[in-house]
């Protein structure tokens, strides 16, 4: 009798056994995803949302000109410069305001001339067009030279007063830690769609 419940025994365990392995330890495809990406992501997103509070706190009509727009950009940089040369980078999220589909984009500068130093800056991009943000989301752009652009009164209203114009129908506002620009240094900076976020 009791060889016959040992047997009982051993067959109930060794059916049980492989359903225990496979749940306590998980094969590599079980595993779940990594949230590198979406931490990521959030970043952005709140980084964005400081940013215009930061613009709208010290220029209270650039929200009308960012509501009102096809789209717009914001950015968080930073920068080093050592000696003759230096760079920069920073990351983004553009957004469509017809249907607010988020775009992650990617900046990268290279600077030129003496001198030294770190800064930070954030930059608020403004589309009067869908042509001009669908352009911006799918190519980017590319700004040469070190060209000073002077920001100026918007005389066409909605808001844009204190941004500079960088065509036609592309506007940016630029924020240091000590407010708004009176204006934007380019500096060969390219802003392009980033890969790995979207």
């Amino acid at each position: 009798m009791n060889r016959s419940l040992l047997a009982g025994t051993a067959l109930i365990l060794l059916g049980v056994a492989p359903l225990g392995c496979s749940t306590s330890t998980p094969t590599r495809s079980d595993a779940p995803p990594s949230t590198e990406k979406s931490e990521a992501q959030n970043q952005a997103r709140t980084a964005t949302a400081a940013v215009l509070s930061r613009l709208y706190a010290a220029q209270p009509g650039a929200r009308q000109a960012v509501e009102q727009s096809a789209g717009y950009a914001v950015f968080r940089s930073f920068g080093v410069k050592v000696l003759i040369a230096g760079g920069g980078g920073g990351h983004g999220v553009a957004i469509d305001n017809r249907s607010g589909q988020e775009t992650f984009m990617r900046m990268v500068e290279i600077q030129a001339g003496l001198g030294f130093g770190a800064k930070t800056f954030d930059l608020v991009w403004v589309f009067k067009t869908p042509e001009a943000y669908q352009d911006f989301i799918t190519r980017g752009i590319e700004i040469g030279g070190q060209a000073t652009l002077a920001a100026k009164v918007d005389k066409a209203g909605g808001g844009l007063t204190g941004a500079v114009q960088i065509s036609e129908n592309v506007w940016v506002y630029q924020m240091t830690e000590s407010g708004l620009a009176a204006e934007l240094t380019v500096k060969g900076t390219r802003y392009y769609p980033d890969k790995t976020l979207n």
